[in-house]
Order: C-alpha cells, then sequence, then structure tokens
C-alpha cells in the first residue's frame, strides 16, 4: 500500500517522514515465499518496468478474524519509460484450477490465498496470465476503515445509487465518508447491476480517494495515519526498493489505463464462477506485458474451460478428476480481441488526477 501513497500521493513525504515510513515499511515486510520469476534487484536499477499484484482481504471485515479469501484483485504495471501505469482487475469468482490444489479445483480465484496465502496467490495469478509478479501488497480492507478515520475520511462521488448497512448514497453526489461508510460502499455488491465488476470500481475509487487524502501534508505528518496504514498492509517490497520506485518511477502518474477481466457466469463445483474464453485471457495477457516491454505470448493455462456453453455442475469426484490437467476445450466462440476492447473498454487517463481510474 505504501508504494501507492509515495508513488501516487506524490512527493510530500520528503524527509518529514522518512524514518516513521522505513519503520512502518520494515513492520510489514513479509517475503512471499515464492522465487520470484525475475530479478528484481535489476529491474529496478535499470529502471525498466514492474508489476506488483494488489490484493485486499476480507480478513476484519464484519468482525472476521481468520485469514480470509481475497475480495479484490488488481495486477499494477508501472512503466517510467512511457510514464504510465495499467491497473488490471481480477474477479474474485474467477474459475480456475490453483496450482499445487488439485483436491479443490476448480475453484474460485479468490480462493487461492485461503489454500496457501500470498505464495499461491500469486502463483495462481502468474500462471493464469503468463506474466510475472514482482512484487505483491496485501490490504486487509476490513481495517482500513481504521485508516481513512485517521485520514479524517475520504470524498468520494457514487457511481450509483443504492442502500447499504444503513447508508445511503447518491449518484452523482459527491459525499465525505468515514471509514465505516467508505467500507459499506465500497462493499455492497448484489443490488449492483454490473454485480462483482461494480464492486471493484467502488472499491478502487475508494483507495483512489484515501491516495488523493495521503498526498497532504497533513495527513503525512499524522502519525497515527503512518501507523494505522502499516498494520492494514503487507507487503515484499523492502524499503530501499520503494524509495528506488518512487523516485525513478514517478513519471509513471502522468497516465494510466484500466481494464479488468470479463467472463461469462457459469455455475462450476455447484457454485456461481466467472468463465474465461482464451481470448479474453489473451487480450489481458497482451495489456499487461505491453506495458511491461515483454515480448508476445500466450496466456496461461490454468483457468477452468467448460465443455459446453451452458451450465455445468460437477461432483467432488469429477472436480478431483478435473484437477489441474490441461484442456484444449472452451475456444469455440471465441471474440476477437477487437470484441472484447469494445465489451470491456480500457478506461484511460492523463495527468495525476485518477478520479475514474485510480487503484
Amino acid at each position: 500500500m505504501f508504494i501507492l501513497f509515495i508513488v501516487l500521493g506524490g512527493a510530500a513525504y520528503g524527509m518529514t517522514r522518512y524514518r516513521s515510513v522505513k519503520n512502518s515499511v520494515n513492520s510489514s515486510f513479509k517475503p512471499s515465499g515464492l522465487t520470484k520469476e525475475r530479478d528484481v534487484s535489476s529491474v529496478l536499477k535499470s529502471k525498466k518496468p514492474v508489476s506488483i499484484l494488489l490484493m485486499g482481504t476480507d480478513t476484519g471485515a464484519l468482525g472476521r478474524d481468520y485469514k480470509g479469501r481475497t475480495d479484490s484483485m488488481m495486477v499494477i504495471t508501472l512503466n517510467p519509460s512511457k510514464n504510465k501505469t495499467t491497473v488490471t482487475s481480477i474477479p474474485r469468482d474467477t474459475a480456475v484450477n490453483i496450482p499445487g490444489y488439485k483436491s479443490v479445483s476448480p475453484a474460485k480465484i479468490n480462493a487461492a490465498y485461503s489454500y496457501g496465502q500470498t505464495k499461491t496467490a500469486i502463483k495462481t495469478v502468474q500462471k493464469l496470465l503468463n506474466i510475472p509478479i514482482d512484487f505483491y501488497a496485501l490490504i486487509n480492507m476490513g481495517g482500513m476503515e481504521k485508516v481513512i478515520n485517521q485520514a479524517n475520511g475520504v470524498d468520494v462521488t457514487p457511481t450509483l445509487s443504492f442502500k447499504y448497512e444503513g447508508f445511503s448514497f447518491t449518484k452523482g453526489e459527491k459525499t465525505h465518508m468515514n471509514g465505516k461508510k467508505a467500507l459499506a460502499y465500497s462493499r455492497m455488491r448484489y443490488d449492483d447491476p454490473q454485480g462483482d465488476y461494480g464492486r471493484q470500481t467502488r472499491q478502487r475509487a475508494v483507495l483512489t480517494a484515501l491516495v488523493h487524502k495521503s498526498s497532504s501534508v497533513s495527513t503525512l505528518l499524522n502519525q497515527s495515519f503512518i501507523n494505522s496504514l502499516s498494520d492494514q498492509t503487507q507487503t515484499d517490497l523492502t524499503f530501499d526498493e520503494l524509495t528506488t520506485i518512487a523516485k525513478d518511477y514517478n513519471s509513471v502518474r502522468k497516465n494510466t489505463s484500466e481494464t479488468h477481466l470479463q467472463g461469462n457466469g457459469e455455475e462450476v463445483a455447484k457454485q456461481s464462477m466467472e468463465v474465461m474464453k482464451k481470448s479474453e485471457l489473451q487480450r489481458v495477457t497482451n495489456f499487461i506485458r505491453e506495458n511491461l516491454d515483454l515480448p508476445h505470448a500466450e496466456t496461461g493455462d490454468i483457468q477452468y474451460k467448460s465443455s459446453q456453453g451452458s451450465s455445468v455442475s460437477k461432483t467432488e469426484e469429477q472436480i478431483n478428476d478435473i484437477g489441474m490437467q490441461k484442456s484444449t476445450s472452451g475456444t469455440k466462440g471465441n471474440t476477437s480481441v477487437a470484441e472484447s476492447n469494445s465489451n470491456n473498454g480500457y478506461r484511460t487517463g492523463t495527468g495525476s488526477g485518477y478520479s475514474n481510474s485510480g487503484y
């Protein structure tokens, strides 16, 4: 999370909070346990594009205290030579065969973290899209209520009108939200016509508003804000790596492009999941690899592939048989990249204002 506040929040940090931020980053540091696909030290030294997997867990929300699942997953790429950031959202209900967990596959991608924590979550995303993940950042979304309160709330303009958990939200009306209200705004799912896709958009809007708020000197000088932030985040970015990105990748704030994986709802293993077509996965793989300045490559191969166009239901025995096997089915009726772009149009923006396409 600190990477977002320092890179996107601007240079307001300066030296005023150097030691506090360093201590906070150190307290939040935790290796994923997965061998990195690239030499990240060399990548940063050469100022080459980097990727970060940002995950929001549901731990702490509604009083939960278990390790939880990932309510949100976003792949962020930072390319200083192109002055560009990309944000790719992965729906939590995406149907995948989780690496190393054959007996429970296919499963929703948000279960990867609960089974093998950050190591398995990162591996799953890498194999799904055939992309390298250089770093990760984990945010306790339930605990973000405390962080937002320490920042004295955030201002968000709702994209639709609804009532949830005792709060009312009006479309197009700029609203000041405390932590509890912001969490309610970002959590509502079933009354949104766009379902989980709409929830992801609202969640990013709240995080974006917090990033903007954190760029103010008064917020950054608030020791309670710094402490609360470190309490709710975990990352494998070292302090030196973080400061390198803040110094050498600051230009990525100038342009941002955003997209998301768009699937088809099906019943898989007696659960409602989002099944991704090969063409859609390839589109997103191309989108991410392009901003990482990597050559074209075929997308990953662990997605669940329906053998029929209709809903399917699997018994436990059938699920175990499916496991991690590769399938050649599922390509029938693929849409072209152009059609995918039309249906899931990239949202782009310029400058440092991320009101529509932030994190």
